[in-house]
């Protein structure tokens, strides 16, 4: 089985579309191709990954199948789309065309007001996109978990992904009410969560690996051996870890009754059965 990182990201600054990543930012404030990940991947014996946005552009998500034309590591790509725009399903429609377009991303965390997600024109549009069985990665922070919990009971058989396990407060350490509203995620058998992006919600200079433990182990023991995948979110990451770091934390979390089964689920299988790789990483 294939080991798969499920998230990480590219980006080359002089595209303009990365308003977030500004000089304050200097770690992150340069460009990140995939020669740079190459290496990290090779350690670990990782065979590829899915890259994602990270810019709410159509621009941006071309950019990506660009590169990934190019590089077999890239095993996927999922782009964004804006599901309040009316013609999401037009952009959609030319994005899947590229035998390396595996779903799409929304952006909840940057919404104003994540309960937009709940008006009709959203609700439809996701209904839309589960009737045709793709994959949908969810960007959201614990603080937003409400409205989603509403949205996944209004769309039955979302194939979805909750990214970066929804960002709970763990620098806080922080549970509820973010385990009891991932609890009522998990009862959606079709929903999915990535063990992603956890070092950049603790404390960025002073974390500890048992931080990460209840969080980890919750989500586990929630959604199941068979619905959880290791992501790097590798260059965020690097606010606060770097990629060895982000694996260790993960492994040290790991349940000791989990077999080489579970975790060649978790840290790959997984990740290729909910996006639909095949070898080459097409669909």
């Amino acid at each position: 089985m294939r080991r798969i990182d499920a998230h990480q990201h590219y980006w080359s600054i002089a595209r303009g579309d990365y308003g977030w990543i500004t000089p304050a930012l200097p770690v992150l404030y340069r460009d990140y191709l995939p020669e740079d990940l190459a290496p990290h991947l090779a350690a670990h014996s990782i065979s590829g990954s899915v890259v994602v946005q990270a810019a709410p552009t159509l621009a941006e998500t071309d950019y990506l199948l660009s590169l990934a034309q190019q590089d077999d590591l890239i095993l996927g790509v999922v782009g964004w789309l804006d599901l309040h725009d009316p013609e999401h399903s037009l952009h959609y429609e030319r994005f899947r065309k590229h035998p390396k377009y595996v779903g799409f991303r929304t952006m909840i965390q940057e919404m104003s007001d994540p309960y937009t997600i709940l008006e009709p024109r959203f609700v439809e549009a996701l209904r839309h996109y589960a009737s045709l069985d793709v994959p949908v990665d969810l960007l959201l922070r614990s603080d937003q978990l409400a409205p989603v919990v509403q949205l996944v009971d209004r769309v039955p058989g979302l194939r979805g992904v909750i990214d970066h396990i929804a960002k709970p407060r763990i620098a806080e350490g922080q549970l509820e009410p973010w385990l009891s509203q991932m609890k009522q995620l998990a009862q959606h058998p079709d929903l999915y969560v990535k063990l992603s992006g956890m070092v950049t919600e603790a404390d960025h200079q002073a974390w500890r690996l048992e931080d990460f433990t209840i969080y980890i182990q919750s989500v586990l023991e929630l959604f199941g051996p068979t619905r959880v995948m290791f992501g790097s979110d590798w260059p965020v990451c690097l606010l606060a870890a770097d990629y060895d770091q982000v694996v260790e934390i993960l492994v040290n979390a790991i349940p000791g009754q989990w077999g080489e089964a579970e975790r060649e689920l978790l840290f790959g299988g997984n990740a290729e059965r909910f996006y639909k790789l095949k070898e080459g990483g097409s669909r």
